[in-house]
């Protein structure tokens, strides 16, 4: 196990019944790239009890930021939603993780599919600027149960575009398509469903996705990286393994 270091809570937003975010101090060690993933915990019963988080927050930024859902009878996220400001939680010192774009060859588009808190590092990637440099246009799909679960839309559709330093890029080249399963909402359906009948890439205007332009990151529930990772593959796209460049990553951490 990593070195483990103690940082104290500064922010905690609870985005609805089943989702919360909180940003932490960061120790000034801990060097990531965007898309990485540490591990997060509290000490239970004198030990420390950790589990996976990606960063949400950009790897420029002095805090870090994280994604959660709560779970009432969960090991640790029975206690982790309860945190407030002030309280220390334990993250380890070694960010590691496959959803990198150094991982992807040179392309026009990219997509980033999420599911649920999927979406945190994606709020990290769209936060960095070499992105922009890098790809024309930047996809952030979001597929979730109910509308209350789209965290982050105001810092995507407002906060982003108003950046003094990369925002007209931000306002040109990211393109944000959410989707509702269980309620009404502008776009419905499974994200892997909008997909597969094309109906996600006709939306956002762009063609159907090839591998000669088109790179995919994707971070979401097991079953939804096995459904996207089969769609991609019958389109002839490679996944990214052992840091070799290719046409999409997933999150190998997450996968079942």
């Amino acid at each position: 196990m990593a070195s483990i270091s103690t940082q104290s809570v500064t922010e905690v937003h609870h985005w609805n019944e089943s989702l919360f975010s909180f940003k932490t101090t960061r120790d000034s060690s801990l060097r990531f790239e965007n898309g990485h993933f540490v591990m997060v915990g509290l000490p239970i019963d004198g030990k420390p009890l950790l589990r996976a988080y990606s960063i949400a927050s950009p790897n420029y930024e002095n805090e870090l930021e994280f994604l959660s859902i709560k779970v009432a009878d969960g090991a640790l996220t029975s206690r982790l939603q309860n945190i407030k400001v002030g309280d220390e939680v334990l993250v380890s010192s070694k960010p590691t993780g496959t959803i990198l774009t150094d991982h992807l060859l040179e392309g026009r588009n990219l997509y980033l599919i999420s599911t649920g808190t999927g979406l945190a590092p994606f709020i990290s990637i769209i936060q960095d600027p070499t992105v922009y440099e890098r790809f024309d246009k930047i996809i952030l799909t979001h597929g979730v149960r109910f509308s209350s679960e789209l965290a982050y839309q105001d810092l995507i559709k407002r906060q982003l575009p108003q950046n003094e330093f990369f925002g007209e890029q931000v306002q040109q080249q990211l393109i944000y398509y959410p989707t509702v399963t269980r309620e009404a909402y502008s776009t419905t359906g499974r994200l892997t469903d909008l997909m597969a009948s094309r109906e996600l890439f006709k939306d956002v205007g762009l063609p159907q996705a090839n591998p000669e332009h088109d790179r995919f990151m994707i971070c979401g529930s097991p079953s939804m990286l096995k459904d996207t990772c089969q769609i991609l593959d019958g389109w002839g796209f490679e996944e990214s393994r052992h840091g070799q460049k290719a046409h999409y990553v997933i999150e190998r951490a997450f996968v079942e």
